[in-house]
């Protein structure tokens, strides 16, 4: 029922040129949105919104994507994190009062990063003090690069606050979250800040002096803000793949626009190998995204609340390809490709922010590295704790023992996983499955050299993190394209190829990034390139002066 009418807004009324010119969303185009009902899209009916599922809301916010980012950020910011923790975590009171407001005209913000703080959210300096009579914290801080901050009056706000230890009694600083409204009082901001892009989206510093927040406000409880905060941001991360899935979709018909009529040499420039094979990899790309998005908030809609690893995943998957995809489209359009009138430097200016905010993606590699090894690293410690007491504990040791035997002879067979794709694709899940077992073996390997040190080896933790998102990629587009040879759609085939080539390709990858964690030649290049790095950190810039010696 909302696609059409939301596709037909976006065509009709909205002008993504003008609002990056004007540097703010034309007042025609909010008001339309308020109009329906974007701002609320998964607020329950009873409360004034949508009441939408995750899926639904992946539908229509790829529609958004595929026509301005701008305004895909500005409602972002105001509902996938802005009043997203009252939605997760807020009190019946909190959610009565609230969502009925911000699904009628008030926006919201979400207010984490600080001048100190960036990607270390608990190092926020923020500080909110109980009142002596109790009713009221006192807020006093800023926020820096608030998305919606200088429009929003409903803001969730993350500051250190005191809190005593029952059982011990010592007072130690946590982070807590608040909604705050502007007009508590004492709430201001900056003016709209520069920006490379998103020029449409409002973001400014926001100001918090003696700020009075009812003691009613808190959200998700006192000393829980850095749990509500990555609550909210987890949630939220499927929504940038969506957006960015329907930007994909739009750069790649235009590419394709342009190949399909522009001839060079008397053939179209679709007939050559150098264009076929940047079409078809943008293309993957954009499946692989959609795929990722689509799987991702299926599983939540079916109850999974598991979901946080592929979240982070899909948006360094989906940051990172929506970048290649347009610069690869401008690549395929040439000269018409940079001019402005093309409207692709303008989406690759926007999409260059994707890879840095709610969490940088050099972040999120590390937490998909480190959270996939924490559950390896559990069972090791299993296995140790089960050698300090052996009589008690034989059978799980004869049965590691068994394993490890099996598998050092090279008589051990990989997880089998043919039987769970379409019969077309059982070699492409056989190479899978074989690259999820080695996978498997590689961080056992890394737990046992580097033991609890493995957290300092981002080297290292960055080519597992690569692996990871190949393994997962791979797993979710053979999934879908078995789905959709088992149905006979129309585009079976054609999903059948990108599968397979994708597959083929990941796993050269994984292999590659595993023989460089475990061989002596590249463990010294990462020495190697730690030292480049030291020295021209020393030399405050590149280290060696020109060939010319002056």
């Amino acid at each position: 029922m909302l696609i059409d009418p939301v596709s037909t807004f976006f065509e009709e009324v909205n002008d993504p040129a003008k609002n990056d010119a004007d540097e703010k969303v034309e007042e025609k185009t909010m008001k339309g949105l308020w109009e329906l009902g974007a701002f609320g899209l998964q607020v329950p009916q009873d409360l004034g919104g949508l009441g939408l599922t995750n899926t639904q809301y992946t539908r229509l916010v790829e529609i958004v994507g595929a026509h301005d980012l701008g305004v895909g950020i500005t409602l972002g910011a105001h509902q996938s994190i802005g009043f997203k923790g009252i939605l997760l975590v807020g009190t019946p009171e909190q959610k009565a009062k609230y969502l009925p407001r911000v699904t009628s005209g008030e926006l919201a913000a979400f207010c984490l990063t600080e001048p100190s703080s960036g990607s270390d959210a608990g190092s926020i300096r923020s500080r909110a003090v109980l009142s002596p009579d109790g009713k009221h914290y006192i807020l006093n801080g800023s926020k820096i690069w608030i998305s919606n901050g200088g429009l929003a009056e409903i803001m969730t706000v993350f500051a250190q606050t005191p809190v005593t230890d029952p059982k011990t009694g010592k007072t130690v600083d946590k982070v807590t979250g608040f909604i705050v409204e502007r007009s508590f009082g004492g709430v201001t901001n900056g003016p709209p800040e520069k920006k490379l892009g998103i020029k449409a989206s409002n973001t400014a510093e926001v100001f918090y002096e003696d700020v009075k927040i009812p003691v009613e406000n808190v959200l998700g409880g006192v000393g829980n803000g850095f749990k509500v905060a990555m609550n909210i941001l987890n949630n939220g991360r499927f929504g940038m793949a969506a957006a960015l899935t329907g930007t994909m979709r739009a750069c790649i018909s235009k590419a394709v626009e342009f190949a399909t009529q522009r001839k060079q040499f008397g053939h179209r420039i679709d007939s050559y190998g150098t264009i076929q094979e940047k079409i078809a990899r943008m293309a993957m790309l954009q499946y692989i995204t959609e795929s990722m998005a689509y799987m991702i908030s299926g599983n939540m809609d079916a109850g999974s609340e598991n979901y946080h690893l592929e979240a982070a995943i899909s948006k360094c998957f989906a940051s990172e390809a929506a970048w290649h995809v347009c610069d690869e489209a401008i690549q395929i359009m040439g000269g018409m490709g940079y001019m402005r009138a093309t409207g692709l430097e303008r989406v690759l200016r926007d999409l260059r922010i994707f890879k840095i905010f709610e969490g940088t993606n050099d972040i999120l590699r590390l937490f998909v590295a480190l959270t996939g090894i924490q559950y390896a690293g559990a069972h090791l410690k299993e296995l140790q704790n089960a050698f300090k007491n052996p009589t008690a504990n034989l059978g799980l040791i004869f049965e590691e023992a068994s394993k490890r035997v099996v598998r050092s002879v090279g008589l051990a067979s990989p997880p089998a996983m043919d039987h769970l794709v379409h019969k077309d694709l059982a070699n492409s899940a056989t190479q899978l499955a074989k690259r999820i077992d080695t996978f498997g073996q590689a961080i056992e390997m890394v737990l046992i050299k580097y033991g609890k040190s493995i957290v300092n080896e981002q080297f290292v933790l960055n080519r597992l993190a690569g692996s990871a998102i190949d393994l997962y990629a791979s797993a979710v587009v053979l999934s879908r394209a078995s789905i959709s040879l088992e149905k006979g759609l129309p585009t079976a085939n054609h999903e059948r190829l990108m599968a397979e080539v994708w597959t083929s390709e990941a796993t050269e990858r994984i292999d590659g990034y595993l023989k460089m964690i475990a061989t002596g030649k590249n463990l010294d290049n990462f020495t190697k390139l730690s030292q480049i790095s030291k020295n021209i950190c020393e030399a405050a810039g590149v280290a060696q002066i020109n060939p010319l010696n002056i």
